[in-house]
């Protein structure tokens, strides 16, 4: 009797001992490192009209969509004056609030009446060159005073290349002295180049554009405005 009991306890252990075995092998394969987290879901494509009021248009150019009827152009509080009307006028797409659209036209003059302020070529060569936009209606419509810095920006043009330009003497408005260019005819010769001599800081650069001229191209010069 005493030999069973021995015997069935030498078996129990090594029972045990098998399940302990068992346990610790599952332990070290959770301990082998935390699992990976799965990736977050997709995000949804957001919706453009939840944007609101300020994914309003490049005030160059009138929405192509749905727009606002002038007898709705109305803010929810006071009244536009005439002159805001116009420059709203066919200007504010559907669900957008014409005061925001009139914001960005107001922020456009006060951007050309600060430039101004300090240095009229400057304000002109911004526009010139692309880097004030809607700055044609903002000026017509809501700071007409700025007329003059439209048209002199309407008369000179930016940096890179431009087709058909107008004969003429133009200056560089740039601080920079690797301002260069060319003109070239319609069969690709070149009519006319320069600077002839590398020129210094703060050296005036101008362009004299030949007659005939079908291209001209310039690179680190900004804006060019009439001489």
């Amino acid at each position: 009797m005493h030999v069973r009991s021995a015997a069935t306890a030498a078996l129990l252990l090594v029972s045990a001992l098998a399940l302990t075995g068992c346990s610790s092998s599952g332990d070290t394969k959770a301990d082998a490192g935390p699992a990976k987290p799965k990736p977050p879901a997709a995000s949804p494509a957001p919706d453009p009209a939840d944007a609101g009021p300020s994914a309003a248009p490049d005030p160059n150019a009138k929405p192509a969509g749905p727009v606002l009827p002038d007898a709705k152009l109305t803010p929810k509080t006071g009244s536009f004056k005439e002159n805001e009307k116009k420059y709203l006028s066919g200007r504010v797409p559907e669900k957008t609030d014409p005061a925001a659209v009139l914001q960005t036209g107001q922020e456009t003059c006060q951007r050309v009446e600060r430039t101004a302020k300090r240095d009229k070529d400057a304000a002109a060569a911004s526009i010139a060159s692309g880097e004030v936009t809607g700055a044609r209606d903002a000026i017509t419509f809501l700071c007409p005073d700025q007329k003059p810095v439209l048209d002199a920006a309407q008369k000179g043009f930016g940096d890179g290349s431009r087709a058909n330009p107008a004969a003429g003497t133009y200056r560089a408005l740039t601080q920079t002295a690797t301002c260069t260019w060319e003109a070239k005819s319609k069969d690709g010769a070149v009519l006319a180049s320069g600077p002839e001599a590398p020129p210094k800081p703060g050296d005036r650069i101008t362009a004299t554009i030949p007659a005939g001229a079908a291209e001209f191209t310039s690179t680190n010069c900004y804006a060019w405005l009439p001489a």
